[in-house]
């Protein structure tokens, strides 16, 4: 049973209304004279009525903040089943070398004598990535992951508009299990879409990319390993099959840290590969950024990667910005605007050393094995009958007979002080639980996590539905109405207005 307090506090958890709610327009933190004997220059401009924005003291603003934080669920709290497509933890030396004098303060617009030293951690950062990757070239400008895909598109229709076939090779190849960012990174590049179904193993077979070939296609896109958790066994023969027909193979890199320092995807015949180095290489994401993708260029496309280029002259490193005289297909972007991105992943590269790195792909993936092992006696896991990678496959087709789904879940582990897994994706498996526990979380906590897990089951089984369908209780807000919130979401709140998010009814 759930006690409810007068206060509304919850233990030592302060509850917390919004700053709105908690200041008031007629007063303020400090305390200022009107000026005087200063003539107003606003031209007219004078504001007629008072802003309308709390006004609280220091002590209530500090204490606003610190309980919003400990209401947010963190890295530094907890395993986050989510993995690295949204958070894990980072060490602590590559933020402190990110905060380097000469790192943290640069400006895009200084004169290109006075960065050399990040230019160098630039160039080195860029070797590396081509070593592990085993490419010739890549382009460090992209900001994120679908960025460093357009990137790869973008190279690749320079290549084909170079050999004359701009035109007339306008068919990309997608699998069902790809990123949706693929399919749509794709047809803003002006290609269109040709999805290949998936098999019930939830791989690329190398028939049914056969079946799809012909003189108008340009490029497969296959993110490998794929979102089900699983190697794609046939990636060089479909490699062979797609260069054969005169195309280009694009290799969706966000699961690189599965493979790191043990593939290099050269190897497979990737022509282009975007890295997230917030997955692979710590860079913190999450809450929408920061993030950077650079994307790694075979022999065939490197030429056409955009500017700038760093380039070594006399010595010294500069910037080449133009295009002109390349055959670059232009730039992605206005500056290079993730120093710290750059300094915390090669941080994180030369702390760990090849040995280092290769370990980290092969915790990635022993944890999530460990998981798989423990949990698919309890759970349908639609792929459990081999090893997976960095991420464990469950689904609801065990439980949802029983009334409860994958929402369900989700909600009760809130309870259990755990940030939900991935819901329903990847798409081509229905009901989807997707769990990545990442390669920096200890067995005791994995125990932990899958005992959780197993206990929820053991209720489902014991047909305890009212207990899912009213999860969670102990969280700041019960259920919310998702499919409400979607449509109709409140993003600005007026005073006098205290209608409460919609929650599910008890």
């Amino acid at each position: 049973m759930i006690t409810e307090t007068t206060s509304g506090n919850r233990g030592l958890l302060q509850a917390e209304p919004l700053i709105f709610e908690t200041g008031h327009a007629t007063s303020m933190g400090v305390d200022l004279p009107a000026p005087k004997g200063t003539a107003n220059k606003l031209g007219g401009l004078t504001r007629k009525a008072p802003l309308d924005l709390p006004g609280l003291s220091e002590p209530e603003t500090m204490r606003h903040f610190v309980r919003l934080s400990q209401k947010n669920y963190a890295i530094d709290l907890g395993l986050f089943p989510l993995g690295s497509c949204t958070m894990k933890h980072n060490p602590r030396l590559n933020e402190r070398a990110a905060r380097f004098e000469g790192f943290a303060d640069l400006h895009p617009l200084q004169p290109v004598s006075t960065v050399q030293g990040a230019l160098e951690l630039m160039d080195e950062l860029a070797h590396w990535l081509c070593t592990l990757t085993g490419m010739p070239a890549v382009a460090l400008s992209p900001k994120a992951g679908a960025h460093g895909e357009m990137c790869g598109m973008l190279a690749i229709k320079a290549a084909l508009a170079a050999r004359g076939e701009g035109e007339t090779r306008k068919r990309v190849l997608v699998p069902s299990s790809a990123h949706g960012t693929n399919p749509a990174t794709a047809a803003a590049a002006g290609f269109t879409v040709d999805e290949i179904p998936a098999r019930d193993d939830g791989r690329v077979h190398l028939d049914d990319v056969k079946a799809k070939l012909g003189p108008d296609v340009a490029a497969i896109m296959i993110t490998n390993p794929n979102t089900c958790g699983l190697f794609e066994p046939e990636i060089k023969n479909i490699a062979d099959a797609i260069h054969a027909a005169g195309a280009y193979f694009y290799c969706d890199g966000a699961n690189y840290n599965a493979i790191v320092g043990k593939v290099r995807p050269g190897d497979l015949g990737v022509d282009a590969m975007h890295i997230n180095l917030h997955k692979t290489f710590s860079t913190p994401h999450g809450g929408g950024g920061p993030g950077a993708g650079p994307t790694v260029l075979s022999a065939a496309l490197a030429p056409f990667a955009p500017v700038p280029h760093i380039v070594l002259k006399g010595g010294k490193r500069e910037l080449r910005e133009h295009s002109e005289g390349t055959q670059a297909f232009g730039r992605m972007c206005a500056f290079h605007g993730q120093m710290g991105m750059f300094t915390r992943a090669l941080t994180y590269m030369l702390s760990h050393g090849s040995d280092g790195l290769r370990q980290v792909a092969e915790d990635a993936v022993l944890n999530a094995n460990y998981l798989l092992a423990r949990l698919k006696p309890h759970f349908a896991a639609p792929f459990g009958d081999r090893p997976c990678m960095h991420e464990v496959l469950l689904d609801d087709s065990s439980i949802k007979p029983k009334g409860v789904e994958t929402i369900d879940m989700a909600k009760a582990l809130l309870d259990e002080g755990y940030h939900p897994f991935t819901t329903y994706f990847p798409l081509v498996v229905h009901g989807a639980m997707l769990i990545e526990p990442t390669e920096t979380v200890p067995k005791r906590e994995l125990v932990r996590f899958a005992d959780v897990m197993i206990a929820l089951a053991e209720r489902v089984n014991a047909g305890d539905v009212q207990f899912f369908k009213q999860a969670p209780k102990l969280t700041p807000m019960r259920r919310l109405d998702d499919t409400r919130a979607a449509r109709q979401p409140k993003l600005r709140w007026r005073r006098g207005s205290n209608e409460a998010p919609a929650q599910a009814a008890e």
